[in-house]
Parts: C-alpha cells; structure tokens; sequence
C-alpha cells in the first residue's frame, strides 16, 4: 500500500490546527500527517508538537523563518521523499480544503502522476465567498492558462497529491516562485517533465476561523510574474503527446 503524507502549512493557525489534524486522521487513517510550522508567535507550533506526542502519525517540522508558502511545501517535500513516501498531499490548515474529500483525490493518484482538487471543473464549487473572491480567483486561473498555455482549469488551487516519483523528475530545484504563484510554477514543471496531471472536482469552503494570509498585493505579484513568463516564453511546452482525456483531466 503506497504510504501517504498529508502536509500541512502553518502559521499562526493555532484555532485550525487541532480539528484539521483530526479530521484527516479520520478521513485517511492510514496516511501521516506533517505539520509545517513557520515559527509562528500564537502558539501552533507548540500545539503541534502536543499533536504529535499524542498520535505517532503526526509529525512537526519547525521552520525558523516565514519566507512563503513554496518555501514551507519544498522543505516538506524535501523531508518526505528522505523518508520514503510515496504520496505527497498539499492541504491547507484553515479548513478551506475538505479532508473527507481526500479519499477521491488519492484514488486518482494511482492512475495519474499528479492530482489537483478543482474548484472550476464541473462538480467543483466554492462555498462563501463573496463574488469579487470568485472573479479574482476565477480569473486569475484564465489569465495564467491562456498565457502560459495550460489546459488545467484550476491553475492557482493548492490541494493536490503528487505522486514521489513525480516530484523526483519535475526539477524542484528551479522553481522560482515561493508565494502564490508556486502552484503555478510547480504545475509548469509537471507538464514539462511529462507527467499526467488529472483535475478532481472539490468543494472549497473559506475559513472560519482566523484571518487569511491573501493580499491584493500578493495577487497583483503573482500576475506580474504569469505576465514575465508568458512574455519570456517560459509557458508550457509538453513534452508528451497529448492522449485522449476523460472531461475532468482536461478544458
């Protein structure tokens, strides 16, 4: 049986932490769980550690920096691969993403190299978010597609499976993004090692609890950057052909 990490970065996500935690240990018993914490001041690291004390399946990796999420996910993967597993699960601590639909996302990774959960695939939707959050969001993903020549619906979504031997071919080591353009980054790099990306439809549910780390700033960035790469022809080029696609895996 393939061994699964669920990752999970955090900072200052203290409310959010322990009934995550919990809700992925009931939704995949068999999957570890690492916490990611970026030294954050309100406690999550020490709650973690409590976490893990308490289950033998939860581990902690304390960062000493907050220098963006890419950071956090590279330094996980980098601690996962070390450690022999097979799956790799992107999953954020504030609730947004659905540990119970886990179980879908992971039944696509035995026939695919990597596995996005999408919100703009049919079956896919967001729930509570006002309508700029879903033009914003929306259209950040048209805009990157149709620059940078993806055919991925959800270009800008973080829950995802890779798949160990994905992450060894798709050259972690020239990802230039760290912020909220790594999920777009790290998708070029699997299209361009070759590998089947597959899109499973979720429900993204916007927190509840604490406050969310977006920014205007930080999205206007990350399009500056979509913009340079388009233009510089960093866009995808694939480099397998193209086979016949189930409705979900492609446009």
């Amino acid at each position: 049986m393939a061994q699964t990490l669920v990752i999970i970065p955090t900072y200052n996500e203290r409310d959010n932490l322990g009934p995550i935690v919990g809700r992925v240990r009931a939704s995949v018993p068999d999957a570890d769980v690492l916490v990611v914490d970026d030294s954050s001041p309100d406690g999550t690291g020490a709650l973690a550690d409590g976490l893990a004390a308490s289950d033998a399946a939860v581990h902690v990796l304390h960062r000493t920096s907050k220098d963006g999420l890419g950071a956090a996910y590279l330094e996980a993967f980098s601690w996962a691969l070390s450690r022999g597993y097979d799956r790799l699960v992107q999953l954020d601590a504030d609730g947004s993403h659905l540990p119970e639909q886990l179980p879908a996302l992971l039944d696509a990774a035995d026939s695919a190299d990597v596995v996005m959960g999408s919100r703009w695939i049919p079956g896919g939707e967001v729930k509570n978010w006002p309508w700029h959050r879903r033009v914003l969001s929306r259209g950040g993903s048209i805009y990157s597609r149709l620059l940078l020549r993806l055919q991925e619906r959800d270009v800008t979504g973080g829950y995802r499976v890779y798949t160990a031997n994905a992450l060894e071919r798709m050259r972690l080591s020239s990802v230039e993004s760290l912020g909220y353009c790594f999920q777009i980054d790290m998708l070029l790099h699997a299209v361009r090692a070759g590998l089947r990306v597959v899109e499973v439809p979720i429900t993204f549910v916007e927190r509840t609890r604490g406050s969310s780390k977006m920014s205007g700033g930080i999205v206007i960035e990350a399009m500056a950057r979509v913009t340079i790469w388009g233009l510089t022809g960093k866009g995808a080029r694939r480099v397998r052909a193209l086979e016949p696609a189930a409705a979900s895996d492609r446009v």
